[in-house]
């Protein structure tokens, strides 16, 4: 079984850790704040005294909280000699280019480096279906991957770009934040115009098998750059539009927040004005691009 030193006792960082002793591996933790990790040592978890200790692993995993604590901690100069020809995962939460800059220090001290994401909550970690989504060098993930297999049986590798974990969590959080607010918007709509928010949710249930596949068709389209109305188009832009102003009218009269349809009127004008108004709805993406 691997040694593995988990740096984080975090919620996340706590799951990692029960998840990693709960298949078998010698487990090591370490914390800013000693007493998250105490309580990691009251279930039979080794408590790393010192980070330099905790560098003493096959596999560090990083988990503090994003890419510049995770550097100040990484890059003090006994650290670095310490992490030399070993691998460390870093789980922090970030951006592409961040990930490219802690890979390009990595190489620099001769450390083997995988980034990943994670799409799951703590209580997930370990159990059956759990993602991680990991990116680097082929080998160092294969070389780990039973290991990991520990903490999510659903791991992904997607490929070597290192940025890549970061690009996909990113476009997966983009979707779930725009989803949520929109749907919390949805309920204030509802709140203030004195509809039941229990016929809201069962509305929401009965439209997903007609949003899915609108939205996975507009995934195609955008690839494809096919904007064009055809049989499959369930709406042009023309009442995105006219319904987004609708929305930003209600928001309006009862004081709402008017952020987000704002946005999205926004997002659909642009893409008008770029002369898309009787294209699929997928066109609004042109909206979204960099503006000349």
């Amino acid at each position: 079984m691997a040694t593995i030193s988990v740096l984080g006792a975090g919620l996340m960082g706590a799951a990692l850790v029960r998840a990693f002793a709960r298949g078998g591996h010698a487990i090591s933790v370490w914390n800013r704040t000693p007493h998250k990790a105490k309580a990691l040592e009251a279930e039979g978890v080794r408590m790393a005294p010192t980070l330099l200790d905790a560098t003493d692993a096959d596999l560090i995993v990083d988990i503090v909280s994003d890419y510049g604590v995770s550097g100040e901690l990484l890059r003090d100069a006994k650290v670095a000699r310490a992490l030399r020809g070993k691998t460390v995962l870093e789980l922090a939460t970030g951006t592409p280019a961040e990930a490219a800059r802690a890979a390009a220090w990595a190489s620099e001290h001769g450390i083997r480096y995988l980034d990943g994401a994670i799409l799951a909550t703590p209580d997930a970690i370990g159990t059956p279906g759990c993602t991680i989504l990991y990116s680097g060098p082929r080998e160092i993930f294969d070389q780990h991957s039973a290991t990991l297999s520990a903490i999510a049986d659903s791991g992904m590798y997607v490929g070597p770009a290192i940025g890549h974990a970061n690009v996909l969590d990113n476009a997966i959080l983009a979707m779930l934040w725009g989803t949520v607010q929109g749907t919390l918007l949805g309920a204030a709509i509802c709140e203030v115009e004195s509809f039941p928010l229990a016929s809201f949710r069962q509305a929401l249930e009965g439209s997903w098998p007609v949003v899915l596949p609108l939205l996975l068709a507009a995934l195609g389209r955008v690839a494809d750059r096919r904007w064009a109305a055809a049989k499959d188009t369930q709406s042009t832009l023309g009442p995105c539009i006219a319904s987004a102003r609708h929305i930003a009218e209600i928001t309006k009269q009862h004081g709402l927040d008017s952020t987000l349809p704002e946005a999205f009127l926004g997002i659909f004008q642009r893409a008008v004005d770029a002369g898309h108004r009787d294209d699929d709805v997928a066109a609004a993406y042109v909206g979204m691009l960099p503006r000349a």
